[in-house]
This record gives structure tokens, sequence and C-alpha cells, in this order.
């Protein structure tokens, strides 16, 4: 797939339609019986095209194993994407957190106050008493 956000979209809902299980001899050390055997389990998302894979001693545990983790990877997508989105629009709520993001600045000190969207100014004495409004129209 192309992106994380077309995994959490599509694949919320995972039908055993959507998966095939292959089974093969597993590689490596073993002889005779780990050539004659097929314990090895391979699970694919069909999908997602996600492939997952376990090579081990019993076919059962293959199995569950392989699956597991296929569907800790789909959920992960899942929750990355989820989680990315709310990320994006969080960041756009708050802004950078620089000068340029203020839309009112107050200086006790030269008793002003700006406001930065309308450009207008106004006491910080008046604007603490509640009079705000005037530099908002």
């Amino acid at each position: 797939m192309d992106s994380d956000v077309t995994v959490a979209s599509v694949y919320t809902q995972r039908e055993p339609t959507d998966y095939r299980v292959e089974w093969f001899s597993g590689s490596g050390a073993g002889g005779q019986h780990r050539n004659k055997h097929q314990n090895s389990c391979r699970v694919h998302h069909i999908p997602s095209g996600l492939v997952e894979a376990r090579q081990g001693r019993k076919r059962e545990a293959n199995y569950r194993d392989a699956f597991d983790a296929l569907n800790r990877t789909l959920d992960a997508a899942q929750t990355g994407a989820v989680g990315s989105v709310v990320s994006a629009e969080r960041k756009g709520q708050v802004g950078t957190g620089m000068r340029g993001d203020k839309t009112v600045t107050i200086r006790f000190q030269d008793d002003r106050v700006t406001h930065h969207e309308t450009g207008k100014s106004m006491s910080a004495t008046r604007y603490m008493k509640g009079f705000m409004d005037e530099v908002w129209r």
C-alpha cells in the first residue's frame, strides 16, 4: 500500500477471507525432519500485502505466532495512522509557539495591550478589568 492511512482506513474490519496461509519446509539445519515436514507457516494479508512467516518445530505454534505477528503489525499500522492524523490536527491548532503565533501582546511595563489581528491597542489595566472587547472590534 502507499501509506499507513490507507492501511488504517481499509483494514479496521478483518475478514477470514483476507488471509492466505502457506505451509513450507523450513530452511537451515535440521536434516531429514526439516526437509520432509512442512511445519513452517507464511501468512499473507491479501488487501495490504503484508506477510509474516514463522519457522519452528511445531506446526500449530508456527501458525499461531505468524498470525499474531501479522495482526500486531496491522494494529500498529492502524494506530500509527490514527495517531498521525490526531497529531497533525493538534499541531495545526497549537501552532509553533513562536512570536508570530501570538494574537495579543500584553506589556505591563508600558501599560499597553496590542491585538495583532485587529491592530488595535489599549491600556493593560483597562484590558485586565475586562474591557477586552474594545480591541476585538
